[in-house]
């Protein structure tokens, strides 16, 4: 497990490298989701390998974490591994982070029933810290950690989509 000092290191190397290249920071990264059974779905990035799937009751096999379970837990990871991160880098110690999500929505939405807008309503989390710093230090500590949060800011701003489609093997 890496410790505070060397997850500073890292990111200070990061940071200096960045600087100093800037074309460095502009990555893509492609996930790619393909139905294997029913409603799941196996999810592959890289060496890495998910699995998404519905409950029985709207269809599934309840055989994997839902889209929205992966989505609150990306959010949620996010949170943590940022905080983590950030106190890291500025020095503050941490005994424990544990970041809850919860998301309101209408399941109706999902199922083209009325005019309801399928996505969540609304998102709340709630951060949880064990530490000894002084509560200015954990005050600014989460700021930077929100502040440069790649998943608070997707779920908290519109961002464009583009489609592309593909059928039967040729573009269209």
């Amino acid at each position: 497990m890496a410790s505070q000092v060397a997850i500073r290191e890292i990111a200070e190397r990061t940071v200096q490298m960045l600087a100093a290249k800037p074309a460095r920071g502009h990555l893509t990264r492609a996930t790619r989701a393909r139905l294997v059974d029913g409603l799941r779905c196996e999810i592959e990035e890289g060496p890495w390998r998910l699995a998404a799937d519905m409950p029985a009751k709207v269809g599934g096999d309840d055989t994997a974490p839902t889209p929205g379970m992966l989505g609150r837990g990306a959010l949620a990871s996010c949170l943590t591994i940022g905080i983590a991160a950030w106190a890291a880098r500025l020095g503050v110690p941490l005994d424990a982070v544990e970041v809850e999500v919860e998301a309101d929505f209408d399941a109706r939405g999902e199922l083209g029933i009325g005019d309801v807008t399928p996505g969540y309503r609304e998102v709340r989390y709630l951060v949880a810290i064990e530490s000894p710093a002084p509560r200015e230090d954990l005050d600014r500590l989460l700021a930077m950690a929100e502040r440069h949060s790649p998943y608070l800011d997707i779920f908290g701003r519109p961002v464009a989509l583009r489609r592309t489609l593909r059928l039967n093997g040729e573009e269209a």
